[in-house]
């Protein structure tokens, strides 16, 4: 009886490979690895926009539209609550990538607009802020890629044959993934470098 119970086992084993089990179960834990360090770097940002903002007002306190835009946008990414299951709801999913995108438009407005103060772009404080945002903004399309593409991979098994079947008995479904009207852009991090007199700081 044993025999044929660990027989079964093997037989059940051979089947789940076959069928794609495995494959869900590590491109899975992928899409969570990744989520993570999406969000670890969407993080970093945030920390950096009080800072940036305090900056710029010491030199241009008359441009509140924009300063209040960036402090609003801030505010509305952190009240999205990122729990793990965020990536399994499409709509709460879409809710939090409109968010981090309109938080990104501000804060480009805010360095638009810091290229009509000579004194706050040579400011050095100033500097290193614009310089670990780009390096910031570089590793957000870094993660978001490698995301999106481990999503990809996941939600192809999710609808291929015979692995699908596999994903209807084990509750695994396709998740949202991010998305642009230009798929070319997501290749490029927004543009944050405007030529500030002096060397730039390696972003930290």
């Amino acid at each position: 009886m044993r025999i044929l119970l660990l027989f079964l086992t093997f037989l059940s084993t051979l089947a789940l490979s076959g069928c794609g089990y495995n494959t869900l179960q590590s491109t899975d834990e992928q899409i969570k690895a990744g989520w993570a360090e999406v969000l670890n770097q969407y993080q970093r940002r945030a920390d950096l926009v009080p800072n940036l903002v305090n900056t710029v007002k010491g030199y241009a306190a008359q441009e509140q539209a924009v300063l209040l835009g960036v402090t609003n946008a801030r505010a509305k990414v952190g009240s999205i609550q990122a729990t793990p299951e965020l990536i399994n709801d499409e709509q709460a999913f879409a809710k939090f990538q409109a968010a981090q995108s309109e938080l990104t438009s501000a804060l480009s407005r805010l360095l638009v607009v810091s290229e009509n103060y000579p004194q706050l772009k040579s400011d050095a404080n100033f500097r290193d802020l614009q310089a670990q945002l780009e390096g910031t903004e570089n590793r957000i399309t870094v993660a978001r890629n490698r995301y999106i593409k481990t999503v990809q991979d996941y939600n192809i098994v999710v609808r291929s044959f015979p692995s699908n079947l596999t994903a209807m008995m084990f509750g695994f479904k396709v998740k949202p993934s991010f998305t642009v009207e230009n798929e070319k852009e997501i290749a490029k991090p927004p543009t944050v470098d405007f030529s500030a007199p002096g060397r730039l700081l390696p972003a930290k």
